[in-house]
C-alpha cells in the first residue's frame, strides 16, 4: 500500500498539533462556512458538510460554535466571506506537496505560501504540477478489540466494497474509494464495529523514501510551518521517513 507509512507518520502529526484547540476550531469553522456556503445548511443534503460536522465533533467542537459557522455559511448571520483554494509545489528533495486551504484575502496567503516554501528549500508550482501523483481516498478508522478476527473483518471490508485495511497497534484503518465511504462505514457500524473517524484524504500513489536525517528534518519543519498557517486546512505529501530516521530525529 503505497504512502501507508506517511499516512501513518502525518496522522501522529496531526493528532500533537490538533492539541491546540482554538486554531483546530478556528480552520474546522472555516471548512463549515465554506461547506454551508457551497451547499446548504441541511447536512442530510449536503454530504460534504455532513463530513465537516463529524470532523467537528470529532474534535469535540462545541455545538454552537459548529452552529454559527453554518449560519454564516449560509448568510443567517454575517461573517468573513472564505473561499477554497488549492496549491501544489515541490519541497526539500524533490518531495510533492498538496494543499487545501480556506482564505479571505487570496493574494496575501498565496504571498504567504509562496515565502514559507523558498525560504525551506521549496519551490510552489503551477496548478496540476503535483495532484495527479495523489488518489482522493477514504479512510475509516475503526477501535480494535482483543476480540477482533481479522480474517472475518477483511471479508466484511471487502463484501462492502472497500479496498483494504490495515490492523495498527490500537486501530484498524480501512480505504476505500472516496464515493463508497458512507456505504462502506454503515456496513462496518451495521457489523457491530465501533467506527472512530473516517475523512476523505488525499494519498500519494508512490512515496519518496527520506533517509538523510538533515533533509529529514528540513521537509518536516516545511510540513509543520505550512500545516500552522492559518490558511491551511489540510495539507499532503509524499515522502515517507522511516521509524528508525524518526526516532533518531526526536532524540
Amino acid at each position: 500500500m503505497a504512502g501507508h507509512s506517511k499516512w501513518s507518520n502525518i496522522k501522529h502529526k496531526k493528532a500533537r498539533q490538533d492539541a491546540q484547540r482554538g486554531k483546530i476550531f478556528t480552520k474546522i469553522a472555516r471548512e463549515i462556512i465554506v461547506a454551508a456556503k457551497q451547499g446548504g445548511g441541511d447536512p442530510e443534503a449536503n454530504a460534504k458538510l455532513k463530513a465537516v460536522i463529524q470532523k467537528a465533533k470529532a474534535n469535540n467542537m462545541p455545538n454552537d460554535n459548529i452552529n454559527r459557522a453554518i449560519q454564516r455559511g449560509t448568510g443567517e448571520i454575517d461573517g468573513v466571506d472564505y473561499e477554497e483554494i488549492v496549491y501544489e509545489g515541490y519541497g526539500p528533495g524533490g518531495i510533492a506537496i498538496l494543499i487545501n486551504l480556506t482564505t479571505d484575502n487570496r493574494n496575501r496567503t498565496a504571498g504567504e505560501i509562496r515565502h514559507l516554501f523558498s525560504k525551506n528549500d521549496g519551490n510552489l508550482g503551477e496548478t496540476g504540477c503535483v495532484a495527479w501523483m495523489f488518489k482522493r481516498t477514504g479512510v475509516i478508522t475503526l477501535k480494535k478489540n482483543d476480540n477482533l478476527d481479522e480474517e472475518e473483518l477483511m471479508l466484511i471490508v471487502l463484501d462492502a466494497g472497500a479496498e483494504d485495511m490495515e490492523v495498527q497497534e490500537e486501530v484498524i484503518e480501512v480505504r476505500t474509494e472516496a464515493e463508497n465511504m458512507d456505504a462502506v462505514e454503515g456496513e462496518l457500524k451495521s457489523a457491530g464495529y465501533e467506527v472512530r473517524s473516517s475523512e476523505i484524504t488525499m494519498l500519494p500513489e508512490n512515496t519518496i523514501e527520506v533517509t538523510d536525517i538533515e533533509q529529514a528534518k528540513k521537509v518536516l519543519k516545511l510540513f509543520d510551518l505550512l500545516e500552522d498557517h492559518d490558511d491551511v486546512q489540510d495539507v499532503y505529501s509524499n515522502f515517507d521517513i522511516s521509524d528508525d530516521v524518526m526516532a533518531e530525529l526526536e532524540n
